[in-house]
């Protein structure tokens, strides 16, 4: 067992047991036994909660549930946990404190859902901030969270917000916040959906964030992933579609003794970064603020901006190259690399020269249904038609022909994995792939092919 899981209470883990037969061996391996502490069998949580929501069930919160330190909550494939709020206050819009540890596991086949009720689970819902997120202490336990759609957090915080996260009482709270710096993040294969504002914000600690979709986050403002002071650990083979600001933002600011160091590799981004009125602000992948890593194999398909590495970013220990530049309107062009940071042109980057101009030739999703040539830069929500915000059903595939099909670099570095490796409840850290985006022709890498609300 690793280490980090040894805090875990109550874990029951498949037994393997070998039995000789003659010449052969035969393996059986008893049925998976996962709990954590007792069962649930309430279905309406409130209070200071831990164990395990069962496989199948489905669960509800009115009010502010809390894991506390050295509890474990745990949620079985094929699990609801449903918010019952209205994300008009803080005391309408409850929130899961996590000060323990908290473990989500969905399977391929069997999604778990953190969500609203059924009538607001629909695009009218977006930004509207239901409940109020994952909100995890400086001293809480791990995060594992896999095969989860999150959605509709945002609720605004209240009197007692957390002043390492939020700057004021009513601040949009966001879908994750995670702060411990000597803690795991592992967030794979999810959705997060329609958020206020960031869908994560990673404050602190080591993480490995793969193969997930972000669509629609921040109604004004906010990233999909947004990273600060603290966080080590690798970014990949995720789809950000019609984000506020940026898909992936990754800076050193705050305080702490690491440095950040953050790999981004093999994300697909798209029609980000039109929200943000902010001068500067809004795009792709943007590093800042004393910040290091790579960036590599990344396609930017009708952002607001490319990258923008800033000046203040440890651009000496930042490589980037083989990013993949689409857009149907010169101005997303003239700011492939954006002109108020650093970045530069590399020669294996693959860009749209002339509007419409090297088409990454998705398997099913029309890269030019919305002319940028029309719009107004910055435009509200209320401008953008839900179909590049939200993907609906989609295949960021790439087909026979593509200029971006083996024009990646898979063996400029190998990543960090911070994270424990494999099993349950450890990460599957995926290397850098032949083809540039999240997903790849030999089909590895993002397994999404629908919106997170074309699920039930």
């Amino acid at each position: 067992m690793n280490n980090y899981i040894k805090h875990i209470l109550g874990i029951a883990l498949p037994v393997l047991v070998l039995t000789a037969c003659h010449k052969e061996e035969i393996v059986d391996i008893s049925t998976a036994r996962i709990s954590a502490g007792q069962t649930i069998t309430t279905d309406t949580l409130s209070g200071t909660i831990k164990g395990t929501l069962q496989s199948g069930k489905t669960y509800y919160f009115k009010s502010d549930i809390v894991i506390n330190a050295g509890d474990t909550l745990l949620m079985l494939e094929g699990s609801k946990l449903i918010a019952l709020g209205d994300g008009k206050s803080t005391t309408t819009s409850p929130q899961i404190t996590c000060n323990g540890t908290f473990i989500s596991l969905g399977t391929p086949n069997n999604h778990n859902f953190i969500t609203v009720a059924n009538e607001l689970r629909n695009t009218s819902t977006i930004g509207k901030g239901i409940w109020g997120g994952i909100q995890c202490g400086a001293n809480s336990g791990d995060l594992i969270i896999k095969w989860t759609h999150l959605e509709f957090a945002g609720g605004p915080a209240g009197q007692a917000f957390d002043g390492a996260v939020y700057s004021a009482s009513g601040d949009p709270r966001y879908t994750i916040a995670y702060t411990n710096i000597n803690g795991n993040v592992i967030f794979e294969d999810n959705w997060v959906y329609g958020s206020t504002d960031d869908g994560m914000r990673i404050l602190h600690g080591k993480i490995s964030v793969m193969r997930n979709t972000y669509e629609a986050c921040g109604k004004a403002g906010g990233e999909a992933l947004n990273i600060k002071n603290g966080t080590v650990g690798d970014v990949a083979y995720n789809l950000a579609i019609g984000a506020a600001t940026n898909g992936f933002k990754v800076s050193n600011s705050g305080d702490g003794p690491v440095q950040t160091n953050v790999n981004v590799y093999n994300n697909t981004i798209v029609n980000c970064g039109f929200r943000q009125v902010k001068s500067g602000r809004g795009g792709s992948i943007n590093f800042e603020k004393g910040a290091q890593g790579k960036i590599y194999n990344n396609m930017v398909v009708n952002c607001r901006f490319g990258l923008r590495v800033t000046s203040d970013a440890d651009v000496a220990h930042i490589n980037y190259n083989n990013q993949f530049y689409y857009a149907n309107d010169q101005r997303l062009i003239n700011q492939f690399n954006a002109t108020d940071g650093v970045a530069k042109t590399q020669n294996a980057d693959i860009r749209s020269e002339s509007p419409k101009g090297n088409n990454p030739s998705f398997a099913s999703y029309d890269v030019n249904q919305f002319d940028y040539t029309t719009a107004a830069i910055p435009m509200d929500i209320s401008a953008m038609p839900l179909s590049i915000i939200t993907a609906g059903a989609y295949n960021f595939g790439l087909l026979p022909g593509s200029p971006a099909l083996k024009k990646a670099n898979a063996d400029v570095f190998k990543p960090s994995k911070t994270v424990p490796q494999g099993g349950t409840y450890g990460a599957t850290t995926s290397d850098a792939g032949v083809d540039i985006g999240a997903y790849q022709g030999d089909g590895s890498g993002n397994l999404h092919y629908s919106s997170s609300l074309s699920f039930k």
